[in-house]
Parts: C-alpha cells; structure tokens; sequence
C-alpha cells in the first residue's frame, strides 16, 4: 500500500525501495494497486461467500507478482527480500493448490 501513497523519492531512499528509483511512477503505483487488489481478493470472497472462485485464481496472480518481485530484488542483491517473497509465493501457491482442489470453497 506503501507503494500508492508515498513519493518515488521516499520509497527509492528505504532500504529495500532501490528498485524504484529504475522504475515509473505509473509502474510503481500499478504495483502498489495489484498488491492492494490482491490483499482483498484473497480475503473479502471468502468472508463473504461472493465469487469464492476468486481466491484461488488471485492466489495464483500472487504468485506471479511475487516470483517478478523475486527476480527484480534478485538482480540487485537483497536475497533477504527474495527470501521474503519466495515465502509469500509458497503461502499463494499453498491456498492455490488447496482451493482449486483440496478444498474448494464451493461444493
């Protein structure tokens, strides 16, 4: 969310915000609103039982953005932040497996 409010400029001067001195505004907004969109897409389907479809497939769209942030972090040599996003695409990849097949939602 930090990524919507706060000026590029911060956000390149905090550790681990390097990457956005390289990058746009407009990318470095859209990422902030698709991380946004997934904190409610894994969340607000389930609690409130509307397109419960819609966890597992933004499980797998979690996935995707985390394993680009892995690589983007990866490039510049902050492999504790890699760590922290291989951690958070096992946890998507998890409720993925587990909704699509385990234990869908839906019956």
């Amino acid at each position: 969310m930090t990524k919507i409010f706060i000026p590029k400029e911060k956000l390149a001067a905090i550790k681990g915000g390097e990457w956005t001195g390289h990058a746009s505004v407009g990318f470095i907004k859209t990422i902030g609103v698709l991380e946004l969109l997934a904190a409610v897409g894994l969340i607000l389907p389930a609690v409130l039982d509307i397109a419960p479809f819609m966890v597992p497939v933004t499980a797998v769209c979690w996935v995707l953005l985390m394993v680009g942030a892995a690589i983007i972090h990866g490039r510049l040599g902050q492999f504790k932040l890699v760590m922290v996003n291989v951690g958070y695409v096992a946890l998507a990849a998890f409720i993925a497996w587990g909704r699509f097949g385990l234990e869908p939602f839906t019956g």
